[in-house]
């Protein structure tokens, strides 16, 4: 989670970044090289024209596939997301069942300005259909491009929701792989108790809100053994229906550093969004370099 959080702020906040060392180089009062603003403007605006140019390509080149039939390796797939079965994912402002969640929280300085103090994430994997089969999506690293946003204020706090629904249309670039079936693996029962406890211990407000019995905003000894019996049914559960499945197929981050996208838009806005972000970003290079040698030249003169 935290690699693909801070992945999609560093590239969001390229231009912040742009328009910062541009008033640093221009302001006549700050002591600087001269050189130093300008190499970072064009080793950003390079930097961010090569990644939207390539993951336009990526998106472009990349045929869609099959489920069933999909070779192992990078694929584009698209379908409709479902739910795993199994504790849901609740959005933390409502509360309604989706199949992830991004939270941003920011408040209200004296200044009327806003100022972020949190963003999160749902971790948890969930299900794609294209007709022809399932494959588990699991978010772990991917740069999540969500256009369902929705914004509330309480107070001096604003909260910015991005949501994925289920049965919302889902275009998935990645690494797809077939592990075999769900009850393969060699993970012991004792290790996925354990793990599926662990994800519930990080969503605390979901633990307190499903086991806390008596209202106290903490787990007691005997609400965690509750927790634990029904840990144990849901895997049970989870088990009896993987069962009858021969295959799981997965997709996740590509190995090799490759765009691992996930999103509700078509493939065609998506590449069309990553051109206009390369447009931008030669923009600011030919602009910077331009600016460079007028510069050059008055000092010449």
């Amino acid at each position: 989670m935290l690699r693909g959080l801070l992945r999609d702020r560093l590239v969001l906040g390229l231009p912040g970044l742009q328009l910062a060392l541009l008033v640093w180089w221009l302001d006549p009062d700050l002591d600087k090289p001269f050189w130093l603003p300008p190499a970072l403007l064009l080793g950003t605006a390079l930097f961010g024209l090569w990644r939207s140019l390539r993951h336009a390509r990526l998106v472009d080149d990349t045929p869609t596939a099959r489920i069933a039939s999909a070779a192992q390796g990078y694929a584009e797939l698209r379908g409709r997301g479902l739910a795993l079965t199994g504790t849901p994912v609740l959005s933390p402002l409502n509360g309604l069942p989706v199949l992830w969640w991004r939270l941003q929280t920011e408040k209200q300085q004296s200044n009327g300005k806003w100022k972020q103090e949190s963003i999160e994430q749902s971790q948890a994997s969930f299900l794609l259909d294209d007709g022809s089969g399932h494959c588990l999506v699991d978010p772990e690293g991917a740069e999540m491009l969500v256009q369902r946003r929705e914004v509330t204020q309480q107070g001096e706090h604003r909260y910015t929701l991005w949501t994925l629904l289920p049965q919302d249309p889902i275009y998935v670039l990645g690494d797809f792989r077939t592990l075999g079936s769900l009850t393969d693996g060699g993970v012991s029962e004792s290790q996925r108790l354990r793990e599926l406890l662990e994800h519930w211990k990080a969503d605390q407000p979901g633990l307190l809100k499903r086991f806390d019995l008596d209202g106290n905003r903490a787990i007691d000894l005997q609400e965690w053994e509750l927790a634990r019996a029904q840990a144990r049914r849901e895997l049970r559960q989870q088990q009896a229906e993987a069962a009858a499945a021969p295959e799981l197929h997965r997709v996740g981050a590509a190995g090799d550093g490759r765009l691992y996208l996930i999103s509700d838009l078509e493939p065609g806005r998506i590449a069309l969004s990553f051109k206009l972000w390369a447009g931008f970003h030669l923009l600011v290079l030919l602009g910077t370099a331009a600016a460079m040698g007028w510069l050059a030249q008055q000092a010449g003169r």
